[in-house]
Parts: C-alpha cells; sequence; structure tokens
C-alpha cells in the first residue's frame, strides 16, 4: 500500500510543479506591467490581480487534474467550507506573500499541497520572480529546479553548527517579538538569516538555514506546501510541544511552530 501511495504522488508531481509554474507567469505578467490596484478583505489583508488570476489558474488546473479531491484556496473554498473537513484535499495559497508582492522584492511565493488525514504528503512552492521551484513529497523526497537548469537537484536538511558554526536562524524584524527572542536566546551562539513568505521554510529544505521558529498567528494555507518540502528534506515543522503540524482543524490558524532540521529539543542549549 505504501509503494502505490509513493507511486500515486510521483504520477502527480510534474502536473502540480507545472500548474504552479503556469500561475507564476501569471503573477509575473501583473508583477512586470508595474504597480497593481491593492484592494483589501474582509481582515484587512491585501488582495490584488496577481492573486486572483493565480486563484483561478490553480483551481481550474487542480479540477481538472483530480475532479474527486476538493480544492480550499486562501481566496475561497470549493465546492464549500467542508472541504477543510475532507479526508483528503488541496490546500492552495495563490499568492503567500502579497504585501512583498506590492512592495516589489520578489519574495513572494505560490503554494500547492495534498493533505491526506491533516498531514501534507505533497507539496509545490514556486518563487515566480527568482525562477525556482521547490518540492517535496512523502516517500518520494524533496527537490529545486531553477529555470535556467535542464534537471531538478535533490534537496535535504544541513547538520546544524557543522564544523562549530553559529547555529543560522531564520527570523523576520516584524515578527521578532519577544517570546521569539527569547526562544532564539535559548538556542545558544546564531545568526539572523533573512527571507519572506514560504520561502524560509524552503532555505531550511535547501540546507541554507537551520531554524526558523513563528510564534505568531499563520494560517494553514501558509505552510502546508513548505511543510511538505521541508518534511520531505529531512526536517520538521513541529508545535513548540513537537507535535507536527496539522490540517483540515476547526480552527485556521496554526499554533506557534518551529521549522528545523533537526528537533527543536536537539538545538536548545540554554
Amino acid at each position: 500500500m505504501q509503494a502505490a501511495q509513493t507511486d500515486a504522488l510521483m504520477a502527480l508531481v510534474p502536473s502540480v510543479v507545472a500548474l504552479a509554474e503556469a500561475a507564476g507567469g501569471d503573477i509575473m505578467a501583473i508583477y512586470n506591467g508595474g504597480p497593481t490596484a491593492v484592494m483589501h478583505k474582509a481582515d484587512a489583508s491585501p488582495l490584488t490581480a496577481a492573486d486572483l488570476a493565480a486563484h483561478e489558474r490553480i483551481l481550474t488546473g487542480l479540477q481538472a487534474l483530480t475532479p474527486d479531491i476538493p480544492i480550499v484556496s486562501e481566496e475561497g473554498c470549493v465546492p464549500d467550507e467542508g472541504a477543510r473537513s475532507a479526508e483528503r484535499f488541496w490546500l492552495v495559497d495563490p499568492l503567500d506573500g502579497t504585501k512583498e508582492f506590492v512592495a516589489r522584492n520578489g519574495e513572494f511565493t505560490v503554494n500547492i499541497a495534498l493533505v491526506e488525514r491533516g498531514r501534507p504528503v505533497l507539496g509545490v512552492v514556486t518563487v515566480p520572480a527568482q525562477g525556482v521551484s521547490y518540492w517535496g513529497a512523502k516517500g518520494v523526497g524533496a527537490f529545486r529546479r531553477v529555470s535556467a537548469e535542464s534537471a531538478a537537484q535533490r534537496i535535504q536538511v544541513a547538520v546544524p553548527r557543522e564544523g562549530g558554526l553559529a547555529l543560522r536562524v531564520m527570523a523576520s524584524k516584524s515578527h521578532l517579538n519577544e517570546a521569539t527572542r527569547a526562544l532564539i536566546a535559548r538556542m545558544g551562539h546564531h545568526e539572523l538569516v533573512q527571507a519572506g513568505s514560504s520561502l524560509k521554510f524552503c532555505r531550511i529544505a535547501e540546507g541554507a538555514a537551520d531554524v526558523y521558529p513563528r510564534l505568531g498567528p499563520t494560517c494553514e494555507w501558509d505552510t502546508a506546501a513548505a511543510q511538505a518540502v521541508v518534511e520531505a528534506a529531512g526536517g520538521h515543522v513541529c508545535t513548540l510541544q513537537g507535535e507536527p503540524l496539522r490540517y483540515g482543524k476547526a480552527e485556521v490558524l496554526n499554533p506557534d511552530f518551529v521549522v528545523s532540521a533537526v528537533p527543536l529539543a536537539d538545538l536548545l542549549v540554554a
């Protein structure tokens, strides 16, 4: 049964990567056209034409690829809100990092995840402005491809503090609250590394950073795809109690969590 599941995931990967990259192309067409108008949703979060174009592209593509699997997107659920309680569903953030898109810093992503029984088993994260795609699936491994390269490269997490180096901690200045500072302080000698949106997860998956503590609000669609990539690369995405993040909960908000190359307990020195 496990082999059959792995084969099924491997068969889906090329189509889902192509779909994410096509959505990235839609986003870049708007991005390259200059500043875009910003709308605001009920929760005051920003929304642009690029979010909606990517949503429509992914929605149409996934419905054609797997018509029997419901789709949950930040921009709407199909067929209804009950989709998140399904045993198997797609979880999508068409444009993760709308603020980065508006700021035109290039650090925004397209995220598509397949969730089974509350766990992400396949995830694709593309970085349209950089022409880079990451993907990972349970039992398959994690990969990175630069558009200019002909083949994907397998990626894996690094060994923290190898050779006595400082622990590389992903941290956003805008989210560096006191609780986060206190947790980082318990990790001993470290250096801070910056990146936007789901790129923080991908940096850990490819071995460019060691840990990313997020003690603040995020939603399920912000993390599912990147969690699949990190876990397929050998890393961990867990709550502060050491439990993997789960999806399809009654509450769409995630608890505080840490993304790391090794379990959080192994990183704490104080």
